[in-house]
């Protein structure tokens, strides 16, 4: 949970990593390669180490530590020095030897060691040391939820460090975070479950956190000792302190501090796949230091707790997240046994909002939106389809404030104020929306998270930390509750189940189709032998009948010759048919000769060769702008015209008879594929029944009687299908009864191979 953002230069754009100071509780030598030149100091270093900065500024590191020192600071550079550090130095002055933890690292082709005073107290042996730290790792990794793991941390971080209040500070999705554990002293005012603003540790800050695991400040009230020069001599910039333990605090964090009423803080950062996850915050009323060593014991904890994380969290919810895995079961085997997706997910559609505790969901698909439950109006979905892929990383996009980020959404937050977008195809722009309503929340903040902004006399606007941090209760609008961690991840393991699916549904496909290619042929192979084949029997049964009918026409009577006249007739009809099925398997089998064709020529020379074999019918032809030009067999395209045109004549009634032929632009065809062109062959005939409308592409199906209007063998229109399938196109028509029909077909532009 998030309040009003503010865009202020102290939140997101301070160079803490860059302060040029450091706490003065240590000494910092910026040392250069391959000598270990010391080439800049703290300015502290007369105080700790009895030697100014002007007598070690140019100097070699040997001159200042013994020989077996500089060996074992080598040794640590050429190894991981996280797994090295400290190390035991010593300094001879002219009065004592001064001890220190030594810890070392390399930045930027510079070395840092930076030297921390050693305390009485850090006498503690290895053995302690693995004793305390095994006891922890125990509770830890025993503890059976994350709440009951934090609530153990707290406590013995704080048993080792004395800290008067140890926190577990966990952030959201919006960069705020919680209390969610904590241990304190009785005379402190309990922080336990209160939010903090995501500016309290603005992303610069959070980064810092990612490189060092703890980050001591053992006196608020520390007066910083800056580097000296102020910038390192190799490059005369600032030098850069990400990974120094000794860096400075910028100002506003510890005047936020202050105003908590702390004297020493430290944290220690919990890391989660690579980002922050939260923090194990320490507080005390007074300055506090705690020696390395027991950092470093503190900084394994965070880390145990770190890997800890996903375990703990796995074991959350258990029940919920089996229902989970059910629901995706049942919507996987819905989604096998239905030829689209769509469907599938329409058959369970309350499993689909149950998979992920939403109210609504929407289907988005390049054609259609379906809706499911409560959702914007469809008017809206379409725009927000539209800005959601821009927005989707990953195949998802998740937000509990949608209005937020998308201003639009305002209108509808009740229902939609969380919202959680499956991209399965942003090519073919196939998505499911998941929808939340909007719940109106008290939230508990420390202290009023909105705080108080001053303009320095530089015009720049500067956040001040606030003064009080007790209880502040504010009533949000416009949230939906948030998505878990469990449902983003099912709703990521449905798209790789659908697209599995989908990928199973188009091999299996793949496999018919080719088995239908392959019975295709055989078909056109059986066609076309059997039909010449039948040719020569049936021509003889023809010819015999005609000589019945003159060698022996006086024998027979009128009934024997009006018999033999029928086997006549129909040898006829049914050499037309094989006729026609011999020409259907012949355009299968044909390759086509496809050459750049002038449809209009096509068209007009159909409309000339009709009007020399019917110059009995009057019929007005329109054509609303010239045809396009396109790469196509031009003897189909001429029969493919001579057919449609020859059909729109012969089945109109009407005394003033027309025919309209034009074509559409490619996004009234087919939207997947913009080379293709509609065209149209309109008339004002007699129309066709809405129950016939699919029958008519059907080889030999003629809805009348083989004598009205002018016969035919009913394969006329199978004949154009197909002339329009070898072309990468597809017909249908749309007709209504006595006032005509429309046949539509796409061709492509540049043809088919």
């Amino acid at each position: 949970m998030t309040h009003q953002d503010v865009d202020l230069a102290d939140c997101n754009h301070e160079p803490i990593h860059i302060p040029g100071l450091i706490q003065p509780h240590g000494v910092l030598l910026v040392l250069q390669e391959p000598d270990l030149t010391i080439i800049q100091v703290s300015s502290n270093t007369l105080e700790l180490i009895r030697i100014s900065p002007d007598e070690l500024l140019g100097k070699l590191l040997l001159t200042l530590l013994a020989p077996k020192q500089i060996a074992a600071i080598r040794q640590c550079l050429s190894e991981d020095f996280d797994h090295v550090n400290p190390l035991d130095i010593s300094i001879e002055s002219a009065t004592e030897v001064l001890l220190f933890d030594g810890i070392v690292h390399r930045q930027n082709a510079l070395i840092f060691l930076e030297l921390e005073p050693k305390q009485e107290s850090q006498k503690a042996d290895f053995f302690e040391f693995y004793q305390r730290v095994k006891g922890m790792i125990t509770k830890i990794q025993k503890a059976p939820t994350l709440r009951s793991m934090s609530d153990a941390v707290v406590k013995e971080v704080q048993k080792i460090t004395g800290f008067d209040r140890v926190m577990v500070y966990r952030f959201d999705a919006e960069g705020a975070g919680q209390v969610i554990a904590e241990v304190r002293a009785d005379d402190l005012t309990s922080y336990l479950g209160l939010y903090y603003p995501q500016s309290d540790i603005p992303d610069q800050a959070k980064q810092l956190y990612t490189l060092n695991w703890l980050r001591l400040i053992p006196d608020v009230t520390y007066q910083p000792s800056a580097l000296v020069p102020a910038h390192n001599p190799v490059d005369d910039r600032p030098t850069d302190l990400s990974l120094s333990v000794l860096r400075s605090v910028s100002p506003g964090h510890l005047e936020y501090l202050s105003n908590m009423g702390v004297g020493a803080s430290m944290s220690i950062s919990l890391i989660q796949e690579q980002k922050m996850w939260g923090l194990i915050v320490c507080h005390h009323s007074t300055p506090r230091y705690v020696p390395y060593g027991v950092r470093m014991m503190c900084e394994f904890v965070g880390q145990v707790m770190s890997v800890e994380l996903s375990n703990k969290e796995a074991r959350e919810d258990l029940d919920y997240k089996i229902t989970l895995k059910s629901l995706q079961g049942k919507l996987v085997e819905s989604l096998s046994q239905s030829e689209r997706f769509v469907d599938g997910l329409l058959q369970l559609d309350s499993n689909l909002l149950d998979l992920v505790s939403a109210s609504g969901a929407a289907i988005c698909t390049v054609d259609q939106i379906i809706r499911i439950g409560q959702t914007p109006p469809e008017t809206e979905l379409t725009a927000l389809r539209d800005w959601v892929k821009t927005q989707i990383q990953h195949n998802l996009f998740q937000t509990r404030s949608l209005f937020q980020l998308y201003p639009a959404a305002a209108s509808f937050k009740a229902v939609a104020s969380g919202l959680l977008a499956l991209e399965l195809s942003g090519f073919h722009q196939n998505y499911i929306f998941w929808f939340r309503p909007e719940v109106i929340q008290t939230v508990n903040w420390a202290g009023n998270p909105n705080n108080p902004v001053e303009v320095t006399n530089s015009g720049e606007r500067r956040l001040l930390p606030r003064k009080s941090f007790e209880k502040w209760q504010e009533t949000v609008q416009g949230y939906s509750l948030p998505w878990k961690a469990c449902e983003i991840e099912v709703v990521d393991e449905l798209r790789s189940l659908i697209v599995g699916v989908i990928l199973k549904q188009a091999d299996n496909l793949a496999k018919i189709n080719l088995e239908l290619e392959r019975s295709n042929i055989e078909l056109d192979s059986f066609a076309y032998i059997a039909s010449h084949d039948l040719k020569e029997p049936l021509r003889g049964i023809h010819n015999y009948s005609n000589f019945l009918m003159e060698d022996y026409a006086e024998v027979l009577d009128a009934d024997g010759v009006a018999k033999l006249h029928t086997v006549v007739r129909l040898t006829q009809r049914m050499e037309d048919l094989i006729n026609s099925l011999l020409h259907y398997s012949q355009l299968g089998r044909a390759e086509l000769s496809c050459q750049s064709t002038n449809l209009n020529e096509v068209a007009q020379q159909a409309i000339d060769t009709l009007g020399i074999s019917q110059p009995q019918s009057l019929i007005k032809f329109r054509f609303p702008r010239p045809l396009p030009t396109i790469c196509c067999d031009r003897g189909q395209m001429s029969e493919l015209f001579t057919n449609l045109l020859t059909n729109a004549i012969k089945y109109n009634d009407k005394s003033e008879k027309w025919v309209e032929i034009g074509f559409i632009e490619s996004d009234g065809g087919d939207p997947q594929n913009p080379l293709l062109y509609t065209f149209y062959i309109r008339d004002n005939g007699i129309g066709i029944p809405p129950q016939h409308l699919e029958r008519v592409f059907q080889i030999f199906k003629r809805l009348h009687t083989h004598d009205q209007y002018g016969g035919g063998t009913g394969a006329g229109l199978t004949i154009v299908k197909k002339i329009v399938e070898r072309h990468g196109g597809k017909i249908w028509v749309k007709s209504t009864l006595d006032e005509g029909s429309t046949f539509y077909f796409t061709l492509a532009v540049r043809g088919q191979s």
